[in-house]
């Protein structure tokens, strides 16, 4: 059999949603370039059959760049004395909600930098208010929490919680992330999937010492949590990190991973990511041809947006209107449109098929 006969073979398998390996992911990750378009044109179909053709919009707010981690890989990171810190005040962040809702976008995404400044009773004072006044759909983005803080936000009305794993390397996570286990992130996401959030997380890929078996594990990893959304984007060295001045200019690697996770979980949300387009000006566009249904466009306020500094060059610059502008006229030219309902995980029998 030859190489593409064996890799059509393993797109197939996977078409039809029979699982894949570890070894069988493997493959795909290391295969030539000359077959990722297979690979991309398996998981848009995929997603068409699973999710549609419409792109769900959330509308993000960063409502403080303070973080108390010194991950090596974030401009946020404590140890920056170079970043000016934030923090909006609750009038803002209502505000901005406002802003999202009038735009007709269902869901609002509040993120943060890991900030016990937030403890759970201002976070839930927020969450209510912001549901009372606009009745979007709340996705909370705050790291690491007690599970009695989790239980309290989803009392208060909040909907989501995205919490990437970034690694499901025990190693490499340590390393990037002093201080910190990949154990106790994955019981905190299953917590939150307990409770009943839709629950997100994902990776970064092109991390230093980084491998195809350690993508695989990741994969895997979002598959096993059977995580609602997957948010993988790439990773960008940030001049004030440890990490400062270490390449990555794979778009295509990150592509690959965006593809399988549609193969292997196939009726989850999946953003493109802007940091792709910081890699590529079409990176956005090329992640929703490769599986992706999602993109989260930046509400936060001009004077704090560049301020939210995870990683350089972000292209998500300029007034939301323009933005949303700009998203519709590259949709169209993929065939795609906007929706701009709550855009939940469709629900799945015991047999797999969407009801």
């Amino acid at each position: 059999m030859s190489i593409f006969d064996h890799i059509e073979k393993l797109l197939l398998k996977a078409e039809v949603g029979k699982p894949l390996s570890r070894d069988e992911i493997i493959e795909l990750l290391k295969m030539s370039g000359e077959y990722s378009e297979y690979l991309f044109a398996t998981a848009d179909r995929i997603r068409k059959n699973e999710v549609g053709n419409k792109i769900f919009l959330r509308g993000i707010i960063e409502f403080s760049n303070f973080c108390e981690r010194n991950c090596l890989y974030c401009g946020l990171r404590k140890a920056n004395e170079k970043l000016e810190r934030y923090r909006m005040s609750d009038e803002e962040i209502l505000e901005t909600a406002r802003e999202v809702k009038a735009t007709g976008i269902s869901t609002v995404v509040l993120q943060s930098g890991e900030d016990s400044h937030y403890t759970v009773e201002h976070i839930c004072r927020l969450v209510q208010a912001v549901k009372d006044e606009t009745e979007l759909i709340i996705t909370l983005s705050l790291g690491e929490r007690p599970p009695e803080d989790y239980r309290a936000f989803g009392e208060a009305g909040a909907n989501r919680y995205l919490l990437k794993h970034e690694t499901a390397s025990p190693e490499l996570y340590k390393y990037l992330r002093p201080g910190c286990q990949i154990d106790q992130r994955v019981s905190c996401l299953k917590t939150i999937k307990a409770l009943g959030f839709e629950t997100g997380t994902g990776n970064m890929v092109g991390l230093p010492g980084q491998t195809y078996e350690i993508l695989a594990d990741d994969l895997m990893l979002m598959k096993i949590l059977d995580a609602d959304m997957l948010g993988i984007g790439p990773f960008i060295a940030h001049q004030d990190t440890p990490l400062a001045g270490i390449e990555n200019d794979d778009i295509e690697l990150t592509l690959r991973v965006i593809a399988i996770a549609r193969l292997l979980t196939r009726n989850t949300n999946i953003p493109a990511t802007t940091a792709l387009s910081t890699l590529n000006p079409h990176g956005r566009l090329l992640a929703l041809q490769a599986g992706a249904n999602v993109v989260m466009p930046d509400f936060t306020p001009e004077q704090y947006k560049s301020r939210y500094d995870i990683y350089p060059g972000r292209t998500d610059m300029g007034s939301t209107k323009d933005i949303i502008a700009k998203l519709e006229k590259d949709f169209q030219m993929i065939g795609r449109i906007i929706d701009y309902s709550a855009g939940h995980r469709p629900a799945r029998t015991n047999s797999g098929t969407v009801h």
